[in-house]
Protein backbone atom coordinates (compact mmCIF):
# COMPACT_ATOMS: atom_id res chain seq x y z
CA UNK A 1 0.00 0.00 0.00
CA UNK A 2 1.02 3.29 -1.14
CA UNK A 3 0.18 6.88 0.55
CA UNK A 4 0.45 10.32 -0.61
CA UNK A 5 -0.42 13.20 0.90
CA UNK A 6 -2.17 15.92 -1.85
CA UNK A 7 -2.84 18.40 0.88
CA UNK A 8 -1.79 18.60 4.79
CA UNK A 9 -3.30 22.54 4.81
CA UNK A 10 -6.10 23.46 7.17
CA UNK A 11 -9.49 24.82 5.24
CA UNK A 12 -7.92 28.47 4.43
CA UNK A 13 -5.01 27.01 2.96
CA UNK A 14 -1.08 28.34 3.09
CA UNK A 15 -0.08 31.05 2.23
CA UNK A 16 -3.16 32.38 3.72
CA UNK A 17 -4.48 35.06 1.31
CA UNK A 18 -3.57 38.56 2.26
CA UNK A 19 -1.08 37.19 5.47
CA UNK A 20 2.21 38.56 5.25
CA UNK A 21 3.81 36.32 8.36
CA UNK A 22 6.78 34.62 7.81
CA UNK A 23 5.44 30.92 7.14
CA UNK A 24 2.86 32.15 4.54
CA UNK A 25 5.66 34.29 3.01
CA UNK A 26 8.11 31.39 3.27
CA UNK A 27 9.90 30.34 -0.03
CA UNK A 28 10.29 26.31 1.78
CA UNK A 29 7.71 24.11 -0.45
CA UNK A 30 6.63 22.25 2.57
CA UNK A 31 5.05 25.71 3.82
CA UNK A 32 3.06 25.89 1.27
CA UNK A 33 -0.30 24.11 1.82
CA UNK A 34 -3.41 22.83 0.00
CA UNK A 35 -6.49 21.76 1.43
CA UNK A 36 -6.55 18.42 3.12
CA UNK A 37 -6.89 15.22 1.13
CA UNK A 38 -5.02 11.61 0.51
CA UNK A 39 -4.45 8.74 -2.19
CA UNK A 40 -4.22 5.37 -0.98
CA UNK A 41 -2.41 3.18 -3.82
CA UNK A 42 -3.49 -0.52 -3.26
CA UNK A 43 -1.04 -3.41 -3.98
CA UNK A 44 -2.42 -3.40 -7.66
CA UNK A 45 -2.49 -0.25 -8.29
CA UNK A 46 -6.03 1.13 -7.69
CA UNK A 47 -6.40 4.82 -6.06
CA UNK A 48 -8.53 5.51 -3.42
CA UNK A 49 -9.29 8.86 -3.26
CA UNK A 50 -10.40 10.53 0.12
CA UNK A 51 -12.01 14.29 -0.22
CA UNK A 52 -11.84 15.99 -2.98
CA UNK A 53 -10.45 19.32 -2.13
CA UNK A 54 -10.69 22.90 -3.92
CA UNK A 55 -7.43 22.73 -5.42
CA UNK A 56 -8.00 18.64 -6.30
CA UNK A 57 -7.12 19.56 -10.20
CA UNK A 58 -3.46 20.78 -8.73
CA UNK A 59 -2.43 18.48 -6.63
CA UNK A 60 -3.16 15.36 -8.85
CA UNK A 61 -0.97 17.24 -11.55
CA UNK A 62 1.66 17.57 -8.36
CA UNK A 63 1.84 14.29 -7.40
CA UNK A 64 1.32 13.04 -10.60
CA UNK A 65 -1.73 10.75 -10.72
CA UNK A 66 -3.18 9.72 -13.65
CA UNK A 67 -6.31 7.39 -12.46
CA UNK A 68 -8.70 7.36 -9.86
CA UNK A 69 -10.48 4.36 -9.22
CA UNK A 70 -12.89 5.68 -5.94
CA UNK A 71 -13.52 8.19 -3.95
CA UNK A 72 -14.68 8.29 0.16
CA UNK A 73 -15.86 11.47 1.77
CA UNK A 74 -14.87 11.95 5.53
CA UNK A 75 -17.86 14.76 5.85
CA UNK A 76 -18.99 17.76 3.19
CA UNK A 77 -17.25 20.99 4.26
CA UNK A 78 -16.07 23.17 1.80
CA UNK A 79 -12.51 22.23 2.04
CA UNK A 80 -13.70 18.78 1.50
CA UNK A 81 -15.90 18.22 -1.28
CA UNK A 82 -15.35 21.42 -3.62
CA UNK A 83 -13.40 20.06 -5.93
CA UNK A 84 -15.43 17.22 -6.94
CA UNK A 85 -16.02 18.48 -10.45
CA UNK A 86 -12.33 17.58 -11.57
CA UNK A 87 -13.28 14.06 -11.49
CA UNK A 88 -15.02 14.11 -14.91
CA UNK A 89 -11.35 14.07 -16.48
CA UNK A 90 -11.12 10.70 -15.75
CA UNK A 91 -14.41 9.09 -16.24
CA UNK A 92 -13.68 10.30 -19.76
CA UNK A 93 -10.13 9.25 -19.76
CA UNK A 94 -10.95 5.81 -18.01
CA UNK A 95 -14.78 5.23 -19.13
CA UNK A 96 -15.85 4.86 -16.22
CA UNK A 97 -18.88 6.16 -13.23
CA UNK A 98 -16.54 6.84 -10.40
CA UNK A 99 -17.78 5.07 -6.98
CA UNK A 100 -18.25 7.78 -4.19
CA UNK A 101 -18.56 6.59 -0.64
CA UNK A 102 -19.98 8.43 2.04
CA UNK A 103 -22.35 8.64 4.45
CA UNK A 104 -26.22 9.76 4.16
CA UNK A 105 -26.20 13.22 5.42
CA UNK A 106 -22.98 13.73 2.75
CA UNK A 107 -24.76 12.42 -0.02
CA UNK A 108 -27.75 14.79 0.57
CA UNK A 109 -25.03 17.63 0.79
CA UNK A 110 -23.27 16.44 -2.87
CA UNK A 111 -26.90 16.30 -4.35
CA UNK A 112 -27.86 19.64 -3.17
CA UNK A 113 -24.22 21.30 -4.10
CA UNK A 114 -24.00 19.69 -7.10
CA UNK A 115 -27.29 19.52 -8.13
CA UNK A 116 -26.19 20.57 -11.79
CA UNK A 117 -24.71 16.85 -11.51
CA UNK A 118 -27.71 15.22 -11.63
CA UNK A 119 -30.17 17.08 -13.71
CA UNK A 120 -30.38 18.40 -17.00
CA UNK A 121 -28.05 17.46 -20.24
CA UNK A 122 -24.59 17.10 -20.46
CA UNK A 123 -23.15 20.76 -21.85
CA UNK A 124 -19.74 21.61 -23.24
CA UNK A 125 -17.26 20.28 -21.65
CA UNK A 126 -19.59 17.72 -19.15
CA UNK A 127 -20.24 16.97 -15.47
CA UNK A 128 -18.77 14.43 -13.22
CA UNK A 129 -20.22 10.81 -13.59
CA UNK A 130 -20.50 9.79 -10.07
CA UNK A 131 -22.05 6.68 -8.43
CA UNK A 132 -23.29 7.53 -4.65
CA UNK A 133 -22.50 4.66 -2.80
CA UNK A 134 -22.98 4.51 1.37
CA UNK A 135 -21.29 2.94 3.89
CA UNK A 136 -21.66 1.37 7.28
CA UNK A 137 -20.00 2.60 10.53
CA UNK A 138 -17.30 0.25 11.93
CA UNK A 139 -18.57 -1.90 8.81
CA UNK A 140 -15.51 -3.13 6.43
CA UNK A 141 -15.88 -3.09 2.98
CA UNK A 142 -13.40 -4.33 0.75
CA UNK A 143 -11.73 -2.28 -2.90
CA UNK A 144 -9.27 -3.76 -4.86
CA UNK A 145 -8.53 -6.14 -1.89
CA UNK A 146 -7.63 -3.64 0.34
CA UNK A 147 -10.51 -4.06 3.68
CA UNK A 148 -11.39 -0.26 4.45
CA UNK A 149 -13.04 0.66 8.00
CA UNK A 150 -15.03 3.55 8.55
CA UNK A 151 -14.51 5.18 12.03
CA UNK A 152 -16.67 7.67 13.96
CA UNK A 153 -15.02 10.77 15.11
CA UNK A 154 -16.33 14.41 16.02
CA UNK A 155 -15.33 17.50 14.54
CA UNK A 156 -17.21 19.87 16.89
CA UNK A 157 -20.39 18.90 17.59
CA UNK A 158 -20.82 16.97 13.88
CA UNK A 159 -20.33 13.47 13.41
CA UNK A 160 -18.08 12.57 10.36
CA UNK A 161 -15.71 9.73 9.07
CA UNK A 162 -12.48 8.82 9.76
CA UNK A 163 -10.78 5.52 7.64
CA UNK A 164 -8.81 3.00 8.43
CA UNK A 165 -7.10 0.58 5.75
CA UNK A 166 -6.09 -3.05 6.25
CA UNK A 167 -4.75 -3.31 9.76
CA UNK A 168 -1.45 -0.88 9.29
CA UNK A 169 -3.29 2.99 8.72
CA UNK A 170 -5.51 5.06 9.36
CA UNK A 171 -6.68 9.05 8.56
CA UNK A 172 -8.00 10.58 10.97
CA UNK A 173 -8.67 14.38 9.68
CA UNK A 174 -10.82 17.49 11.20
CA UNK A 175 -11.16 15.89 14.26
CA UNK A 176 -11.68 16.71 18.44
CA UNK A 177 -12.80 14.11 19.90
CA UNK A 178 -12.81 10.46 19.27
CA UNK A 179 -15.22 8.01 21.10
CA UNK A 180 -14.56 5.23 22.99
CA UNK A 181 -15.91 2.51 20.41
CA UNK A 182 -13.25 3.96 17.88
CA UNK A 183 -10.37 3.80 20.30
CA UNK A 184 -8.96 0.41 19.66
CA UNK A 185 -9.46 0.27 15.66
CA UNK A 186 -6.79 2.99 16.25
CA UNK A 187 -3.80 1.57 18.15
CA UNK A 188 -0.52 0.21 16.92
CA UNK A 189 -0.75 1.35 13.76
CA UNK A 190 2.24 1.49 11.48
CA UNK A 191 0.98 4.96 9.80
CA UNK A 192 -1.39 7.63 11.33
CA UNK A 193 -2.41 10.96 9.95
CA UNK A 194 -3.82 13.13 12.67
CA UNK A 195 -5.38 16.48 12.60
CA UNK A 196 -3.25 19.15 14.53
CA UNK A 197 -4.76 22.21 12.87
CA UNK A 198 -2.40 24.65 15.27
CA UNK A 199 -0.77 25.05 18.30
CA UNK A 200 -3.50 26.92 20.46
CA UNK A 201 -6.78 25.02 21.91
CA UNK A 202 -9.70 24.97 18.95
CA UNK A 203 -13.00 24.32 19.01
CA UNK A 204 -13.23 21.83 16.46
CA UNK A 205 -9.81 20.30 15.75
CA UNK A 206 -7.27 18.80 17.71
CA UNK A 207 -4.32 21.24 18.57
CA UNK A 208 -0.47 20.60 18.97
CA UNK A 209 -0.31 19.25 22.44
CA UNK A 210 -3.55 17.31 22.15
CA UNK A 211 -2.41 15.34 19.37
CA UNK A 212 0.71 14.30 20.76
CA UNK A 213 -1.22 13.46 23.75
CA UNK A 214 -3.61 10.80 21.39
CA UNK A 215 -0.62 9.83 20.00
CA UNK A 216 0.92 8.58 23.40
CA UNK A 217 -1.83 6.78 24.04
CA UNK A 218 -2.31 4.99 20.42
CA UNK A 219 1.48 4.15 20.03
CA UNK A 220 1.91 4.03 15.88
CA UNK A 221 5.38 3.54 14.56
CA UNK A 222 5.14 6.41 12.81
CA UNK A 223 2.76 10.04 12.75
CA UNK A 224 2.06 12.37 10.06
CA UNK A 225 0.24 15.52 11.64
CA UNK A 226 -2.21 17.42 9.00
CA UNK A 227 -4.64 19.72 8.30
CA UNK A 228 -1.77 22.23 9.09
CA UNK A 229 -2.87 26.15 9.66
CA UNK A 230 0.07 28.53 9.25
CA UNK A 231 0.73 28.77 12.76
CA UNK A 232 3.66 25.75 11.96
CA UNK A 233 7.01 26.35 10.03
CA UNK A 234 7.46 22.72 8.70
CA UNK A 235 11.62 22.43 9.38
CA UNK A 236 11.47 24.24 12.91
CA UNK A 237 8.38 21.95 13.97
CA UNK A 238 9.84 18.60 13.15
CA UNK A 239 12.89 19.94 14.92
CA UNK A 240 10.58 20.02 18.11
CA UNK A 241 8.85 16.77 17.29
CA UNK A 242 9.42 13.45 19.16
CA UNK A 243 10.91 10.41 17.43
CA UNK A 244 8.27 9.31 14.96
CA UNK A 245 6.09 12.14 14.56
CA UNK A 246 6.54 14.37 11.88
CA UNK A 247 4.69 17.31 9.36
CA UNK A 248 2.96 15.83 6.79
CA UNK A 249 3.44 17.94 3.49
CA UNK A 250 2.01 17.83 0.05
CA UNK A 251 2.86 15.17 -2.41
CA UNK A 252 4.68 13.18 0.62
CA UNK A 253 4.74 9.35 -0.25
CA UNK A 254 4.99 6.75 2.46
CA UNK A 255 4.77 2.92 1.68
CA UNK A 256 3.33 0.46 3.37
Amino acid sequence: MKVTVLGSGTSHGVPVPGCDCAVCTSTDPNNKRCRPSILVTTESGANILVDTPPELRLQLLASNITRLDAILFTHSHADHIFGLDDVRSFNMRQQMVMPVYSEPNVERDIRRIFDYIFTGPQIGGGKPQIDLRGLELLTPFVLDGLQITPLRVYHGNLPILAFKFGTSFAYVTDVSHIPDETWPHLKNLDLLILDAVRRQPHDTHFHLDKSLEVVGNLKPKRTLFTHLSHDYDHAEVNRELPPGVELAYDTQVVYL
